[in-house]
């Protein structure tokens, strides 16, 4: 709902407000009042005084905030309506004086303010005038409770506990390792030198991983992931990772691949397709059981296969299952979020969230579900086509 700027005429209207606002009767026609809309729809809280600082609306959702009825608000003084301190204990209306203090200020930026109590509240303030310089007419406060940030805030503080404590790990034994062969170089036989430099090696490649999930981590959740889209071949990609593990140590009758040709030319950034792949592949050897089966096929986008009238948007599609257990069904709507790890432990819990903002950056999407064979199945696919800055 908006305040106007025009003197009597600005005021808000009790049939605007219904049932949380006083009105008075010079105010005249307000060209708001055909909108029908009604403050307690409003989800913030909302707070408004008249040029002589009495309350005239005060909504559902300034009531639930501060714990006041709006009957015991309206009509009172704003301060006292509306006691609010700031963190050091200052009464904020004294600060701010509104309809005394200067009169080029329009109103009051958004801050952390305390309602009696101690509880905290997001406050701003809007002081509309007739006029530049001129009388406050009104004084609109909103109000926001300050849940949701605290909700980011621990999600935020958990990432740092979580990354500090997978750090603290391999810095430790890179740490020791160094300092004992710096220490007691010559009591060390060249195997023995060499399992340790191979172990610091190891554990700084831990590192670096880390640090790249926690940048990428920050650009998912600001939305500057870059995409430098190459054409790639996802089934040599695939062969790449398997033939990797295959050399690690795994059995190459493990993995069943099968390409269904012939895929259609994809473009899309090279490196984090590989990302894609090796966390979901390393999930399904890590954690699940039997033959790991990958299938990559030409598909169509499901949005558009629903639309008959539509043209087919061609996609590639890679499924990684296996034939563990599987993911409960109760815990399959939190596998892309942060920290799900699901019942075994290990492992910073970010890597499935980093591969669903990859798949969408590129503008596909992702899905997890139960495989045939009984393990997880995660599917994929992502838009095909020539870039249109190459057409």
């Amino acid at each position: 709902m908006s305040v106007g700027t025009g003197g009597a005429h600005s005021a808000l209207r009790a049939r605007d407000v219904r049932g949380t606002s006083a009105s008075r009767p010079d105010e005249g026609t307000d060209p708001q009042a055909g909108t029908g809309v009604d403050s307690d729809d409003l989800p913030d809280g909302l707070v408004v005084a008249d040029e002589h600082g009495r309350v005239i609306c005060f909504n559902a959702a300034a009531a639930r905030i501060t714990a006041v009825p709006a009957d015991r608000a309206l009509g009172r003084r704003l301060e006292t309506a509306l006691p609010l301190e700031d963190l050091e204990g200052r009464r904020w209306w004294q600060l701010t004086d509104p309809y005394g203090g200067l009169a080029i200020r329009n109103g009051q930026p958004e801050r952390n303010l305390l309602l009696p109590g101690g509880r905290e509240v997001l406050v701003a303030a809007r002081y509309v005038r007739t006029r530049p310089t001129g009388p406050v007419r009104r004084v609109v406060v909103s109000l926001r409770d300050t849940e949701a940030r605290r909700r980011t805030e621990r999600s935020h503080a958990e990432l740092i506990a979580t990354v500090a404590h997978e750090l603290r790990s391999p810095l430790t034994s890179v740490k020791g390792f160094t300092a004992t062969l710096l220490a007691k170089w010559e009591r060390f036989t060249d195997d023995q030198k060499k399992l340790m430099l191979e172990t610091v090696d190891a554990d700084a490649d831990r590192v670096t991983r880390l640090i790249a999930e926690l940048l990428d981590i920050s650009r998912i959740d600001s939305g500057r992931l870059e995409v430098r889209r190459q054409p790639v071949d996802m089934g040599a990609a695939v062969g790449r990772h398997i033939q990797a593990y295959v050399a690690s140590g795994q059995p190459a009758d493990r993995f069943l691949l099968r390409i269904e040709q012939p895929l259609p030319a994809l473009w899309a950034d090279p490196d984090k397709v590989d990302q894609v792949l090796s966390n979901l592949i390393e999930n399904a050897v890590r954690h699940g059981e039997g033959t790991v089966t990958i299938d990559v096929a030409p598909s169509v986008s499901p949005r558009e296969r629903a639309d008959e009238e539509g043209p087919a948007s061609a996609v590639t599609s890679v499924t990684v299952s296996d034939e563990g257990t599987g993911i409960p069904e109760e815990s399959m709507n939190r596998v892309f979020t942060r920290f799900w790890r699901g019942s075994k432990r290990g492992g910073t819990g970010l890597g499935l969230y980093i591969v669903k903002g990859i798949v969408e950056a590129h503008g596909g999407t992702i899905t997890v579900g139960r495989a045939p064979g009984g393990g997880a199945e995660f599917r994929f696919t992502l838009p095909v086509g020539t870039p249109a800055y190459l057409l």
